[in-house]
C-alpha cells in the first residue's frame, strides 16, 4: 500500500511498539518493557551511533505513551580494549597508543579534561546531547558491572559450556577459498560490489570486522579474557582452567606477567564481545535492541548471539531491526576512528531537537539518510517549517504527522521550541550580514513583518542562535557576505538606460515595499515593469532571464559577488539608507 494511506500501515514506530509490547507480554507478563541500545565511548560518538539510540528510544517512546513502563537500558561498553588511537581529538597524541589493549575506563582522558578517564570523557558529551534531545534512559557501564561481579554467575556458566560456545561459533568460522572468493566478486553487477565494499567499510569502522570470539588458543577455546594484573592490557592468554575449584591461569603476551585466579572470586576481565552480548539480552530480559549493518550479516555478532543467548543461557534474541548508516551532507561515511566527526553535539550547535529528532524518526531504520553541515541545512529547515503548517492546518498525512508528533515531544512533554519560528534561511543571513550585532539584527529581524514586529530577540530564540553558530562554524570565510562600504562607481557609471532604470524603479519603492513580502514583490516585479508588464504578471523564460541579470547586478552593487543571500533578506539587513547609496542615490 502507499505510504500515506494508514498510521498502522506507514509509522514503523507503531508497528515495531505493537511487535514489541506482543512480545513482552509472552515472555513477561506484567513487567517493565526492556528496550537496549549498547555505545562504546572509544572515541566522539557520533550521529551514525545515535540511531542506536534513537531507533528504541522512539519504539520506548509509544510504548510508554500507551500506558506501559519502559526501561530503556543504554550499556556503556567503557570495559571494552582500547583499540586504536583516535584522529582528530585534541589533546591527544600518538603517545596514547601505550594504552591499547587497557579498558577504556583506565585510558587517561584527553589532555585539559574534566574528566577521570577516556571513557568518561566521550559518555559526557553524549549524555548531554541525549538529555537535551529528551531522551530517556537508564545507563549502565559495563565497567562497574565486571568489576563488581555482577556477572560472576554467567561468567562461570559461559566457561562451563565453553565447548557449547565454541560449536556455535565453529559454524561460522569457515572461511572462503580467496581466489574463488575474488572470482565470484568479478562476476557480481556493480552496483552490488559498491554494497559489498560499504559493508566492508562498515565493519572496519566500527571493529565488527575484527571482533574477538575468544579462539585461536593452543590450550583450547575460553569465552573470557583478563586484563593484566600488571599492565592492565587483554593481550593476555588463558592457559588452563578448571570448572571445579574456577582456577584460571594466564599469561600476558605485553608483559610477561603471570597468574593464577579463582574466577568465583576474580573481577578484573570480561566475557569476549560474541559472548558477552546475548549474555546480557539474557540477564536484563532485552525484547528490543537494532544494530548496525555490521552486526547483521552471516557470522557477525547479533546472527551468533541468537544462537549462543538461545543454547547457552537459555534466553531469547531481541526483536533487532537492522539499521542503515546516517551520512552527512558532503562529507564519506562516518568512522570515528577517522576523525572530524559530527557528534550528537556537534547536530545541535546548528539545529534545534526537534529537527534532528525528526530526522532520525521520519526515516525507517532500514533506511539510509544525510544530516546536513552545508547550505543543504536551509532547505531541511523550510521542509520542516511546511510540515508544522501542514500539521496546523490539517492536511498532513498521517506517517507525516505522526513523525512530527515524535520529533516535539515526548510521553513526558513538549520539547523546548522557538516561539518566533522565522524561516533558518533568513536568521542565517541576517547572522551573515550583521556579524551577529544584536541591536542590527533586532533593527532587520523586527522589519520583516511591520504588522507583526519581533520585540525581542528571545521570541526568535533558540533557532537564531542556531543559525548563527551555523554561518560561524560550518559556512566558509570565503562564502561569507561582506557589504561594500562604498557605492561601485565604476560599475554604476558604466550602465545602460536599461539598467539605470530598473535601479530607479527599485529605489523609488523602497519606501511602500519595505518587508520581507513586500521587497521580494519589489525586486521581482521590477523586470516586468521593464517589460510592459503588470508586477503580478506570471513570468516566461526571457523574463526569468530578465530577473537573473537583474539580481546579478543588485549582488555586484552591494556585495561585489554575483549570488548571496535571498535579496529581501539583503535589502533588509542592508538598510533603506545605506542600500540608497550603494545604487546611487
Amino acid at each position: 500500500m502507499a505510504e500515506s494511506q494508514t498510521s498502522t500501515e506507514t509509522d514503523w514506530v507503531s508497528r515495531f511498539a505493537d511487535d514489541v509490547i506482543a512480545e513482552s507480554e509472552r515472555r513477561a507478563p506484567g513487567k517493565p518493557v526492556v528496550v537496549a541500545s549498547g555505545l562504546s565511548p572509544s572515541g566522539p560518538i557520533h550521529l551514525g551511533n545515535l540511531r542506536e539510540v534513537m531507533t528504541p528510544h522512539l519504539v520506548a517512546d509509544e510504548i510508554r505513551r500507551r500506558g506501559y513502563t519502559v526501561r530503556h537500558l543504554i550499556s556503556w561498553d567503557d570495559y571494552d580494549r582500547y583499540r586504536k588511537v583516535p584522529n582528530g581529538v585534541p589533546g591527544v597524541d600518538a603517545s596514547w597508543a601505550e594504552h591499547i589493549g587497557k579498558p577504556l575506563t583506565s585510558v587517561p582522558a584527553p589532555a585539559g579534561s574534566a574528566y577521570a578517564n577516556w571513557a568518561e570523557h566521550f559518555k559526557a558529551a553524549m549524555t548531554a546531547a541525549l538529555d537535551e534531545l529528551g531522551v530517556e534512559y537508564d545507563g549502565i557501564s559495563q565497567t562497574e558491572q565486571y568489576t563488581a561481579g555482577a556477572y560472576r554467575e554467567q561468567v562461570l556458566h559461559a566457561m562451563r559450556h565453553r565447548a557449547d560456545i565454541d560449536a556455535v561459533l565453529d559454524r561460522y568460522r569457515t572461511k572462503k577459498d580467496p581466489a574463488a572468493a575474488a572470482a565470484s566478486q568479478k562476476k557480481k553487477p556493480q552496483q552490488q560490489k559498491k554494497v559489498d565494499e560499504a559493508e566492508l567499510e562498515a565493519a572496519e569502522g566500527s571493529g565488527a570486522a575484527d571482533e574477538d570470539d575468544g579462539s585461536g588458543n593452543s590450550a583450547g577455546y575460553f569465552p573470557y579474557k583478563p586484563y593484566c594484573g600488571n599492565c592492565e592490557k587483554d593481550l593476555t592468554v588463558v592457559t588452563s582452567y578448571d570448572d571445579d575449584t574456577t582456577e584460571l591461569n594466564y599469561t600476558c603476551s605485553a608483559c610477561g606477567f603471570a597468574e593464577t585466579v579463582r574466577l568465583n572470586e576474580f573481577n578484573r576481565g570480561k566475557l569476549v564481545w560474541k559472548v558477552d552480548w546475548p549474555m546480557r539480552w539474557a540477564y536484563e530480559g532485552v525484547i528490543f535492541e537494532p544494530s548496525g549493518v555490521d552486526h547483521s550479516s552471516p557470522g557477525s555478532s547479533f546472527v551468533v548471539g541468537g544462537q549462543i543467548v538461545r543454547e547457552v543461557f537459555d534466553g531469547v534474541q531481541p526483536i533487532g531491526p537492522m539499521y542503515a548508516f546516517v551520512g552527512i551532507s558532503g562529507m564519506a561515511k562516518m568512522s570515528s576512528s577517522k576523525g572530524g566527526v559530527p557528534t550528537p553535539a556537534d547536530a545541535l550547535k546548528i539545529m534545534e531537537a526537534p529537527l534532528l529528532r525528526w530526522l532520525y524518526a521520519r526515516r525507517k531504520p532500514n533506511q539510509s539518510f544525510k544530516i546536513a553541515f552545508d547550505q543543504e541545512i536551509q532547505r531541511l529547515y523550510d521542509e520542516w517549517d511546511s510540515l508544522g503548517r501542514k500539521v496546523a492546518d490539517g492536511t498532513v498525512l498521517p506517517a507525516d504527522a505522526a513523525a512530527y508528533a515524535r520529533a516535539v515531544r515526548t510521553a513526558a512533554g513538549e520539547l523546548p521550541s522557538t516561539p518566533r519560528p522565522l524561516p533558518y534561511r533568513t536568521l542565517a543571513s541576517v547572522a551573515d550580514i550583521t556579524a551577529g550585532a544584536e541591536d542590527q539584527t533586532l533593527r532587520i529581524l523586527s522589519e520583516l513583518d511591520p504588522e507583526n514586529p519581533l520585540t525581542s530577540l528571545d521570541e526568535a530564540r533558540p533557532r537564531l542562535d542556531r543559525a548563527e553558530n551555523w554561518i560561524t562554524t560550518q559556512v566558509p570565510a570565503e562564502a561569507r557576505t561582506i557589504v561594500r562600504d562604498e557605492a561601485d562607481k565604476e560599475l554604476l557609471g558604466s550602465l545602460d538606460d536599461q539598467g539605470r532604470e530598473s535601479l530607479r524603479l527599485l529605489l523609488e519603492g523602497l519606501d511602500t515595499h519595505w518587508s520581507l513580502d513586500g521587497l521580494t514583490t519589489l525586486v521581482y516585479g521590477v523586470p516586468k515593469v521593464l517589460a510592459g508588464l503588470e508586477p503580478d504578471a506570471k513570468p516566461t523564460p526571457e523574463l526569468k532571464a530578465a530577473q537573473r541579470s537583474f539580481f546579478a547586478l543588485l549582488y555586484r552593487l552591494l556585495v561585489s559577488r554575483d549570488t548571496g543571500p535571498r535579496l529581501p533578506t539583503l535589502l533588509l539587513a542592508v538598510g533603506a539608507e545605506r542600500v540608497r547609496r550603494l545604487l546611487g542615490a
